[in-house]
């Protein structure tokens, strides 16, 4: 997959997956990379920035099979961020259907 198209909806993608429930930094590589591949550390570096613009808030949970995880959990601007950038990227993704429907391959 084209590495400018991932770019620019894995923070959308990120957003989306802690909006349903929290989850820690390993368990959202592994359902993102599930989907698309991912560069290693690629995830961390965005949560960190949505965590540093107040997005998301993070928090401890203890782990019977190693030490304590970080828990992502998106914040009421996380969630406004999340809606706001849903709505642009359903906007755009109809634009671009639309212009790749005039042309046949």
């Amino acid at each position: 997959m084209n590495a400018q198209l991932k770019k620019g909806v894995l923070e959308l993608c990120v957003l989306s997956r802690v909006s349903k429930s929290d989850c820690y930094g390993y368990e959202l590589t592994e359902h993102i990379s599930a989907e698309m591949e991912l560069a290693g550390g690629t995830l961390y570096l965005i949560l960190k920035r949505l965590r540093d613009e107040g997005l998301v808030e993070t928090y401890l949970v203890e782990s019977e099979s190693g030490p304590a995880r970080k828990y992502y959990h998106l914040t009421d601007k996380g969630w406004q961020a999340y809606k706001q950038q849903y709505e642009e990227y359903r906007e755009f993704s109809a634009a671009v259907e639309r212009l790749l429907g005039e042309v046949t391959i």
